[in-house]
């Protein structure tokens, strides 16, 4: 009995080994590009630059900030 014990432990053994050999890497993740942040000259909070809205070479953060700040130049 000692025996058939002893193998059923040898081959879980070799099954474990040979199941975490055979394991697949994790796939690698894409490095994600940074974007340039821009500040609104209305509000000062930074957003990044592909969301912002660029008005007489300012960045504004909303079309209500580009139409107030215009406002506060007349």
């Amino acid at each position: 009995m000692s025996r058939l014990i002893f193998i059923l432990t040898i081959v879980a053994v070799v099954y474990w080994l040979l199941k975490s050999y055979n394991k697949q890497p994790p796939p690698k993740t894409e490095t994600k590009v940074s974007e340039d942040m821009v500040r609104c000259s209305h509000c000062g909070v930074h957003l990044p630059k592909s969301e912002s809205i660029l008005a007489g070479g300012e960045f504004f953060c909303s079309e209500a900030h580009r139409r107030a700040r215009s406002e506060q130049a007349k």
